[in-house]
């Protein structure tokens, strides 16, 4: 939002009033910033998209960097095969508007070519991304990965620098990271190496849902409130689906719930909501004093170390 400050010059006119950025124009040009940064750095970089929220502002940001040109990078979904519909429809649509190209690097093909061990019926994927992404990595020699991950999110994200270094077996050391100061970023990899960037390192759950608003950016279904089937299980709601099925003594209930994030549809939780439209998903939000990956990811929220020993395999 805009914001324009009235003056009266020395004659009693008022003066046009200088322009000042409000906190979303400011995160917004930091963001355009580091993805030409990596642009212009690196020879083949990709941007993760998954349809969910934090992508969809990315691709918004993208849009602003590198319109009415083509974007100088594919854009890449790690799919685990136990998507949301409403998010690969999502995805897909998005993808034909802008008519860039998207890399699907498969799970399920990690799992058919031995790479990778099924988990099995009602099994989380999550995990087994990580393979799947180091794998397409090196396929398309992809030397840069431009993710949404915020800082707010985790405590091992909150230790990742907006460029973070990956080494030639795609791990993560927190210990041995570049200094950052003032805003200056060392893009330079080794052959086999590369980096991962994340221009919405310092946006919040918050900021993020704003500048949806702001900019208009329209968004799966599913993150806003509706009825839908769920079972309670390790303390999330789950909805029902071909991979989530309700177990012994597991009772399905019809309840109004919305998702503050998605991904792998056996381990991530909805929550009980009536807020169907962005400005009462922003209440909401600024109400809420958990994350939404510690509130609905059943992956993180049992384990302090989980994310940072997912990352040092590879993990975004």
């Amino acid at each position: 939002m805009t914001t324009f400050i009235d003056t009266i010059d020395d004659q009693g006119f008022e003066a046009p009033s200088p322009w000042r950025p409000d906190h979303l124009d400011l995160l917004e040009a930091h963001a355009v910033f580091v993805l030409r940064e990596v642009a212009a750095e690196c020879e083949r970089p990709v941007l993760l998209f998954s349809g969910g929220k934090d992508s969809a502002v990315l691709l918004r940001l993208a849009e602003k960097a590198f319109r009415p040109s083509r974007f100088p990078f594919p854009m890449m979904h790690v799919d685990t095969g136990h998507n949301f519909p409403e998010v690969l429809d999502y995805r897909d649509k998005r993808v034909a508007d802008l008519g860039e190209e998207l890399v699907v690097a498969s799970v399920q093909r990690s799992i058919d070519e031995g790479k990778a061990a099924d988990p099995g019926p009602g099994g989380t994927r999550n995990r087994l991304q990580s393979i799947t992404l180091l794998e397409a990595i090196a396929r398309h020699g992809f030397d840069a990965c431009i993710g949404g991950a915020r800082r707010d999110e985790d405590k091992a994200r909150a230790k990742e620098r907006v460029l973070s270094f990956r080494d030639s077996f795609g791990q993560w050391d927190p210990r041995n990271q570049r200094p950052e100061l003032w805003h200056l970023y060392q893009g330079r990899v080794h052959r086999g190496e590369h980096l991962r960037a994340f221009p919405l390192s310092d946006w919040t759950e918050l900021d993020v849902w704003q500048y949806i608003r702001r900019e208009r950016i329209a968004l799966p279904e599913i993150y806003f409130a509706h009825q839908r089937q769920v079972v309670a299980r390790d303390g999330m709601l789950l909805a029902l689906s071909p991979w989530v099925t309700p177990s012994p003594g597991e009772l399905v209930d019809t309840a109004e719930v919305r998702f503050r994030t998605v991904g792998d549809a056996t381990c991530t939780g909805a929550v009980r909501s009536s807020a169907r439209t962005i400005d009462e998903v922003i209440a909401e939000v600024a109400m809420s004093t958990v994350s939404e990956r510690g509130a609905t990811r059943a992956d993180d929220k049992f384990s302090e170390t989980a994310m940072e020993d997912r990352k040092r395999e590879g993990y975004f």
